[in-house]
């Protein structure tokens, strides 16, 4: 039996960033045990004396925090000394050499990457464009997206959609099932929209909707499963997509956020080859 540690993770704002980092961090080690705890809004001495009383009584104890405030991150330092507890700043350094690099001083501010200001409200619009114009719907505002993914059923279009919404870009998705139509706009050769298709590996594919089926208790949609039909599904698509000229990504063993980086990668590129 493998010891658990106990990580404790403390911002000063919503906790967002620390705890992207953290998981970047833990995916690096395949047989870590843990138990996670989040501090949010953390900005007192107080609040640090609480978490690391808490601290105190668990086991291997690890605090990891990004809080910007001097005074409280030497707080945090100096009373996990004092304890024994290890803790790591994860932004203190990089923010410290950056200030130097630049030559400018941090302004120190909590929650500063949470601005209400016109990326955010950008953001805002792209993640209503990209719900309303989910599984093919108005897609006669197809000259109004920024990017337009298609597939068959279960290729990720969806939830790839949402997360580059989120990244501010309106993303249009429209299923490759029975009557769907797709704009004639998309099919003209100086067209300035990004297209892209997903395809996914025929197995891979049977399984995901064999398990749909199964949440939604509904056998008796003809074929939605069937492995030889899937394999036909998907050699459709991707003749249409070699037709049109449209790059293809293999969503079969890539996260969301791998499919997204790479969408974002091919629309830097059409957007670099149409200047």
């Amino acid at each position: 039996m493998r010891h658990k540690h106990h990580i404790n993770l403390i911002s000063d704002s919503t906790g967002e960033t620390l705890d992207r980092l953290f998981l970047a961090l833990k995916s690096q080690f395949l047989n870590f045990n843990y138990e996670k705890r989040e501090y949010v809004f953390t900005r007192t001495e107080q609040q640090i004396d609480k978490i690391i009383k808490e601290c105190e009584n668990k086991a291997n104890a690890i605090i990891l925090y990004t809080v910007v405030e001097a005074k409280l991150d030497k707080y945090i330092v100096q009373e996990c000394r004092k304890k024994n507890i290890p803790c790591f700043d994860i932004l203190g350094n990089l923010i410290l050499n950056f200030s130097k690099l630049i030559k400018q001083k941090p302004a120190h501010i909590p929650s500063a990457q949470h601005v209400l200001d016109d990326e955010y409200y950008n953001k805002i619009e792209a993640l209503q464009f990209s719900i309303s114009h989910d599984d093919g719907m108005k897609i006669e505002d197809v000259e109004n997206a920024d990017i337009v993914l298609l597939g068959v059923s279960r290729t990720s279009k969806t939830p790839t959609s949402i997360y580059l919404a989120n990244k501010g870009y309106k993303t249009l998705n429209i299923p490759l099932v029975g009557a769907q139509k797709i704009p004639d706009i998309l099919k003209e050769d100086n067209n300035n929209l990004c297209v892209i298709g997903l395809v996914v590996e025929a197995d891979r594919l049977s399984d995901i909707r064999k398990n749909r089926l199964e949440i939604m208790r509904e056998a008796n949609i003809p074929n939605y499963s069937d492995l030889d039909f899937i394999k036909k599904e998907i050699e459709e698509s991707k003749k249409l997509f070699k037709k049109y000229e449209w790059p293809v990504i293999d969503v079969t063993r890539k996260s969301v956020e791998e499919t997204a980086a790479t969408v974002i990668k091919i629309f830097d590129i059409k957007k670099k080859l149409k200047k």
